[in-house]
Parts: structure tokens; sequence; C-alpha cells
């Protein structure tokens, strides 16, 4: 709560004003039933019209104030509550920036988002509930109370009565929703995930004709959803018949007491009426009380969730006295062991002893879950070794400001991710210092200027959110193009090549060895084609090194290598050539 609630900020100032603002509102509402009763007494009933007059100008004036006091207070909670919830929203999003792959994977993208959606709505509109009815109810009650024993003590204990049948009805059904609440919000995750997956996956969903199975899908995380909503909002539901009992009771009580004091004159006609508008008061802002209580409820799981990505802290830490220059683009990985969960003992890359020189170009294969991947993301430390040491320009990666390393580690990945906005923009990502001729040299180096130069608008064509328009190949190539203009001392393709043909791939590795000569290149395919030529080949299996030698060498001595080179070269070649 305290983490979540500092991000109140500077908004603390206008929650503070909404308060005051409130209990005068509260206190001016108070006293006109109190003035209304003097007005009766002794104005109308002893025909004393100056006294009624000025009463009810005093009671037009309190009116006027209590407006004017609630309008402004409803204009600072709103500012409060938006704000706080404008500020959770930045904290949060700021925090998931920092976020190591280790911190993303303990939570889901449908719930970080739902996070900052759903959950930030409920705590805003709490917030505005607790610094306006939250502080009404209570002052409405006590003043209330205060007024109703004030004009008659005896019949102010009927209401205790009331409000002790309330206390028990309402509690009762805080209990049993409070839990309801919380299971809601895991289904909003599980809806949020179904409508994520569909609508990013759209393609293959209609690829496959499976429209009708993500419409169930989706109507069962929807159903589930409904019912617990229906379950809880139908238990609160009975707030309103208990709120009328009690009303009704004090009512008829209050009547039937009170006209018997009118008629002993301990009472008079102006404090029995007074008297019933203390009662609506008294009762209404127990039932707001109430409503408070449940939007609280609500939010406390929201204010959970919130305060567990708010508490998260990177896995990942600059050190103390960080280096922030990378001197070469060496690597060495010293009996290195890596597994996704710490010390669980399932590794997935064991013992491994590799030293790499800078500008060599090397070729990693291997089979699907051998740890290619996995291998390459602990040299831009996106993940941290539980064994070994990991260098780069001779220094571990731990000792290097994380900014300065990745600077100088550009990584492309098979999957990559364009974003809205015109190509250079997407291009200067890689460098947003980048002239127009360094992007177009780039896309020339990518092979990606055959197909930009055909568009017709050329390097300012717009690329709809994700790459929608344009194909797997032309993405793959302005992400690598996007890569060499951060002029980077390593350069790792992650099968970044896949969707573009071998007489593409083979341009853009010629155009590697000519423009960035002095640049460590790794390459991560499945294609034979594309790492027979590199300096050396790293041959992974299950996680561990089972060579690393030249493309002629490992087809003499390593058998996993001739089965691939077989099943490619000599079983009718790869995808676009001849064998």
């Amino acid at each position: 709560m305290k983490k979540v609630l500092e991000q109140i900020g500077v908004y603390k100032k206008d929650a503070m004003i909404c308060v005051g603002l409130t209990t005068l509102e509260v206190i001016m509402e108070i006293l006109l039933p109190f003035v209304t009763a003097r007005i009766i007494d002794e104005g109308l009933e002893a025909g004393n019209m100056p006294v009624v007059y000025g009463l009810g100008a005093l009671m037009v004036l309190m009116a006027f104030l209590s407006l004017t006091f609630g309008a402004f207070a409803g204009r600072y909670s709103a500012s409060a509550s938006a704000g706080f919830a404008a500020n959770l929203r930045e904290a949060i999003y700021s925090n998931i920036q920092t976020f190591s792959f280790s911190n993303m994977d303990k939570f889901s993208v449908p719930g970080l988002v739902t996070r900052m959606t759903t959950d930030i709505t409920d705590v805003q509109m709490a917030f505005m509930m607790v610094i306006r009815v939250a502080v009404r109810s209570p002052l409405t009650f006590i003043f209330s109370f205060a007024m109703c024993m004030y004009i008659n003590a005896e019949l102010s204990m009927m209401f205790l009565i009331a409000v002790a049948f309330l206390i028990i009805v309402i509690g009762s059904i805080m209990v049993v929703t409070i839990k309801i609440f919380k299971e809601v919000f895991r289904k909003y995750d599980d809806l949020n995930a179904s409508v994520q997956e569909n609508i990013s996956a759209i393609r293959v969903v209609k690829a496959f004709v499976r429209e009708d199975h993500e419409d169930k899908k989706f109507s069962k995380a929807s159903g589930n959803l409904y019912n617990l909503s229906v379950k809880a909002e139908g238990l609160l539901a009975f707030n309103a018949p208990a709120m009328m009992i009690a009303v009704y009771f004090c009512i008829i009580s209050v009547s039937w007491i009170g006209s018997h004091f009118i008629i002993d004159g301990k009472m008079s006609p102006g404090d029995l009426t007074s008297l019933f508008s203390y009662i609506m008061a008294l009762l209404m802002s127990l039932m707001m009380f109430s409503m408070v209580v449940v939007m609280i409820t609500m939010s406390m799981a929201s204010i959970k969730r919130i305060n567990e990505v708010l508490m998260e802290t990177p896995d990942l830490k600059d050190p103390a006295d960080p280096v922030y220059e990378v001197k070469d683009g060496s690597i060495d990985f010293d009996h290195v062991d890596f597994a996704y969960k710490h010390g669980s003992g399932k590794n997935t890359l064991s013992d491994i002893d590799l030293h790499i020189k800078s500008g060599e170009t090397i070729g990693v294969i291997g089979g699907t879950g051998a740890g290619k991947s996995s291998l390459v993301n602990l040299i831009c430390r996106l993940y941290d070794v539980d064994k070994g040491s990991v260098k780069v320009g001779g220094l571990d990666v731990r000792r290097y400001d994380m900014e300065a390393l990745r600077n100088q580690v550009s990584v492309v990945l098979q999957k990559n991710t364009l974003f809205s906005g015109t190509i250079l923009d997407n291009l200067r990502w890689g460098n947003p210092d980048a002239t127009r001729d360094e992007c177009m040299e780039a896309c020339r180096a990518a092979c990606a200027d055959e197909f930009i130069e055909r568009m017709p608008e050329g390097y300012d064509t717009r690329i709809e959110r994700g790459g929608s328009n344009v194909s797997g190949g032309q993405k793959q190539r302005l992400c690598i193009a996007r890569a060499l203009l951060k002029k980077p001392k390593i350069l790792i393709l992650d099968d970044s090549t896949s969707a573009v043909d071998t007489a593409t791939d083979a341009k853009i590795r010629k155009a590697f060895a000519e423009m960035i000569p002095g640049t460590t290149k790794i390459i991560i395919a499945q294609r034979i084609s594309s790492v027979q030529d590199a300096d050396r080949i790293l041959v992974l299996d299950n996680g561990r090194i089972d060579a690393f030698d030249t493309h002629d060498q490992l087809l003499k001595s390593n058998a996993i290598y001739q089965e691939i080179y077989e099943s490619q070269i000599k079983g009718g070649g790869d995808f676009d050539q001849p064998a």
C-alpha cells in the first residue's frame, strides 16, 4: 500500500483540498435541517414572518455554499484521482522498462496489461471515493447523530438499532464478496490473454479456420467472468433492501414515539421534522460507506497486483563502478552453466568453454532446444550466468554499464519487431543521429534497398504497427540494416535470414565482410549454406558444445554436422537452392 500511495506525488495537495471542501459541504448540509426546524417553530407556528424570511435567506446562502463546496470538491477529487492513476501507470511502465528477461518471465503480458488498465482504473475510482465519499460519509454520520442527540437523546437510540442491523447485514455481505472479487481479477487476466492471443495470431486463426474454436475459448473466459460478477453483484444487491428496512423502521418508530413526545410537550413539530432529515442523512451515509467498503475491497486486490510490479526489482543491475567502453569484439565463455530458473538444477547450457577472437565470423548450428539463442543472450547480458563467466573485450560482462555493453552488441532476432512510423524512423532505432545516406548504405548492405526503392514513398513509406505491411523477409532485412547502423563491435544474427532466399543471404554475408570486417559476427542458422563460409562453426547439442571447428574439419569429424549436411545438401538442397 505504501509503495502505491507514494505515487500520489504532487496531487496530494489536491486530495487534501478535496477533503477540506467536502467537510465544509457536509457542515452546510447538516445545518440545513436545524435551520428548517427553527423556521417551523419560531417562524411559522409563532406567525413571525421576518424570522421566516431571515432564516429562509440563510438557508439559501447555506445551500449555495454547500453546492459551491461540493462542486469544487468534485473538481479536486477528479484531479487528484486522475493524477494518481497517471502516476501509477508511469511508475509501472518505467519499472517494466528496467526488467530483465527473467523479471518479465514472472509476469504474463496480459497480466501486465490488466494491471495497467483495469486494475489502475479500479484504484483510481476507489481513491476518488476515499477522498470524497469516505470523508463525507463518516462526517455525515457523526454530525447527524450528534444533532439527533441534541434534539432528543431518547429517540436517537432507535437509530443505533437500525445501524447495528445494517452493520451486521452489510458486514456479512462484504466478507463473501471480498473473496469473489479477488477471483474476478484473475479471470480478467484469462480474458485479456484470450483476446491478445487471438488478435496477435489472427492470420493463423483464419488460415486454420479456427474462428469457432477461438469464439468458444473466449466465450468460456467471458462466461466465467460473467458468472463471478453476477454472483458478487447479486450479493451486493441485498444492501438496498437492508437499507430500506432500516429506513422504514426508523421512520415508523420515530413517527410513533415522536408524536407522543409532541403531545406531551417534550418535542416540537420542527424538531421532529429535522429528525426525519437526519434519519435519512445518517442511514444514507452508512449506505454510502458500505459502497466505499465494496470499492476499497475490490481495489485491494488491484493494489496488491499493482504493488507486485512496483516492488519487482531488476535481477540485473549495473555494478558500482561500471566500465563504459568495450575494447573490442572478443568473446570468452569460461566454463559457463546457465539455467532460466536459477538453482533449479535444470541447465540450459552446461560447461560452455568458448573463445572467439575479435573480428571472427562464427557460425552456430544445432537442433531445436540445443541452446543457441540462450548462448547469445548471455553475450549482451540479457541474463546472468549461474556459474563461470562471459567476457566481452576481455572483461566480464557484469562489469560493464549495461547500456554501454548493449550499444556495442547488436542482436537481430528471427522474430523481429518493427514499430509504427516510417522506414527511416525504424532504421534510426539503431542510431537516432544517422543521416539519410547512412541509412541507405546500411540498407544496401542488408539488401533492403531493392524493395524500399520500389515502394511509392521510398524511405518515407510508413510501416504499420508490427510491420504488417511488409513481408517476413523484408522485415528481417530492415532489422539487419537497423542493427548495422549501431556500428557494433559484435553483431549477432539469430536465425535472422531464415525468411530470405540463399542468394540474398549470400549477398548479405558478403556485405558484412566488406563493410564491417572488424566486427565479430555470430550467425545462428538452420541452413548449412548460411554458416559454411564462417571462420569457425560451433555445433551445440543439448546445451553442450559438441564441436567447434571449420566447415571442412567438421565434415570429416563431427557426426551431427555430417548428418545436417547430408540432409540439406545431398538430400535435395536448401529450400531455394538446387541440390
